[in-house]
């Protein structure tokens, strides 16, 4: 096995690992909505699972771990894919909140920051925020 097909069966163990907590919150508040189900068929699509990967991570989602990232734009990207089908039924309810905690936490944040950056994504989503904190937002983006 050369190093290309190692990194390439990483990448893919990491993107089953991701598909399958996104589709563990999906179903944390119950059954899974319209919405969440046009989104996960949409990261099902993004992270390249295959219809037998999908229906095996729908049997036993627990069972692929989340797999740490040492990038930060990682780290957030994962944790934004998260809020995406959270907030696809526009609430953030208790099974979510301590899921999605625990789930930053195996990411590689500590609890203070997951908590911080949970609260701040909640107000995000949630449109909570002044004028201050929004010209914020879009100057770092800038």
């Amino acid at each position: 096995m050369s190093i290309i097909d190692l990194f390439e069966s990483s990448e893919h163990r990491n993107n089953m690992a991701h598909f399958a907590a996104i589709y563990n919150l999906a179903i944390s508040d119950g059954e899974v909505n319209e919405s969440e189900k046009r989104i996960i068929l949409k990261f099902k699509d993004k992270l390249d699972i295959t219809d037998d990967e999908y229906y095996q991570i729908a049997e036993e989602p627990n069972k692929y771990p989340i797999i740490p990232q040492s990038n930060l734009d990682n780290r957030l990207e994962r944790i934004l894919d998260f809020f995406k089908i959270i907030f696809s039924d526009h609430q953030l309810d208790s099974p979510e909140r301590n899921l999605v905690l625990r789930y930053a936490i195996q990411l590689g944040y500590s609890e203070t920051v997951a908590k911080d950056l949970i609260s701040k994504s909640e107000r995000i989503f949630n449109y909570d925020f002044d004028i201050e904190e929004f010209r914020g937002i879009l100057k770092a983006i800038e």
